[in-house]
């Protein structure tokens, strides 16, 4: 364990996003920023302490797996054409995103991939779960009963982990 990942409370909200392409990871990396539209961010997440990045199949052998995290410095609201200035004739230019500001961007020690295609958009789960995880399904917490049941144990201390089905289909 690193000394980035020591620092990381167990219960530490975990934001995973999407990298849509490779140009998204090398900001992370580079630049230390990620964006997010104000209107998707899932409410639980505005106070996520890390981000953790789902990769999509523009990452060719790396798709469809979580590979990186980074641990997030400060959220700031801009219009997307300050973020990106190339950009300025983006349908969405104007519209408000936030720039997430990111210390390092790690490598996972495990890869956690997707044992099926899914569309991801974000998963909130929590530091422990990320560490634990062996596939992207083991993120998410599954029906609202599940989700408060969850969220109940984790306000007595207890680290609640549900049960996964193992799903045995692979992707083309």
């Amino acid at each position: 364990m690193n000394p980035e990942e020591a620092a990381v409370e167990p219960y530490a909200t975990v934001l995973v996003a999407v990298l849509k392409e490779p140009r998204d990871l090398a900001i992370a990396r580079d630049q230390h920023w990620y964006r997010i539209p104000v209107r998707r961010l899932p409410p639980r997440a505005a106070a996520a302490q890390v981000l953790a990045f789902y990769q999509t199949k523009a990452f060719g052998p790396e798709r469809w797996a979580i590979r990186y995290y980074a641990r997030v410095q400060g959220w700031a609201q801009v219009r997307r054409c300050e973020l990106l200035p190339e950009e300025t004739s983006h349908p969405r230019a104007q519209e408000m995103y936030y720039q997430v500001w990111l210390g390092p961007v790690q490598p996972l020690p495990t890869p956690i991939p997707s044992l099926r295609w899914r569309r991801v958009t974000f998963i909130v789960t929590h530091w422990q779960r990320l560490q634990t995880a062996r596939t992207v399904e083991e993120l998410q917490h599954g029906s609202l009963w599940d989700e408060h049941l969850w969220r109940a144990m984790r306000n007595l201390g207890y680290l609640a982990e549900r049960l996964v089905h193992e799903v045995r289909a692979r992707r083309p």
